[in-house]
């Protein structure tokens, strides 16, 4: 018999409410990876994340306030998107108190929901290219600036619990020039999903 697709058997777990994401960056970050994130019932389990933190010169937020990044200052449990180098939509997740300015980049999934939407906004078929970066997960899951400072557990977006905790790897964050010796970049150890191989 044929093996059904990840996306016929992949189960939903709990809901994750914005309380989730009011706690330290550095719990949630490896908290979200087994997680499905899904933008108008499109998407797949998040595989690879970065925490980012206002104290350190990598986070948009380490110089203050800025109308584009305003939400990161705000409550958690929202999302923040940004363009990145005038091309691509990249999705964060706020988190922690007010003030402190912290967020998680999504920065890859295992496509699960809506395969044929995906694969034609991105114009391939790969389902392992997919969703394999910030960029191409955006592309595939329609994310553009309009989903920017929406709370994260209300439609389009929704977010659920993870059914199994994942073994995880820890690495440096990639794509920065500044704070590039934190190993703040986590991920599914062997997932072929990833933007990027962690060192072994």
């Amino acid at each position: 018999m044929a093996q059904k697709p990840r996306s016929d058997t992949h189960r939903l777990g709990k809901p994750l409410k914005r309380a989730f994401f009011d706690r330290s960056v550095h719990e949630v970050a490896p908290d979200l990876i087994g997680t499905t994130f899904l933008v108008g019932g499109v998407g797949g389990i998040i595989v690879e994340v970065e925490a980012y933190h206002q104290t350190e010169p990598a986070a948009h937020s380490f110089n203050g306030p800025t109308p584009r990044n305003q939400v990161m200052f705000g409550p958690p449990g929202f999302s923040y998107v940004y363009r990145s180098y005038g091309i691509h939509w990249c999705v964060n997740f706020v988190c922690e108190a007010p003030g402190s300015a912290s967020a998680v980049l999504i920065r890859a999934l295992e496509p699960t929901h809506g395969l044929a939407a995906m694969r034609r906004r991105r114009g391939l078929g790969d389902e392992q290219s997919l969703c394999s970066g910030p960029g191409k997960l955006c592309e595939a899951l329609g994310i553009t600036i309009a989903h920017s400072e929406l709370p994260l557990d209300r439609p389009p977006i929704a977010l659920y619990a993870r059914s199994e905790t994942p073994e995880i790897d820890i690495g440096m964050r990639i794509g920065i020039t500044k704070a590039v010796d934190l190993p703040w970049r986590y991920g599914v150890k062997g997932s072929k999903f990833l933007s990027k191989r962690f060192p072994s």
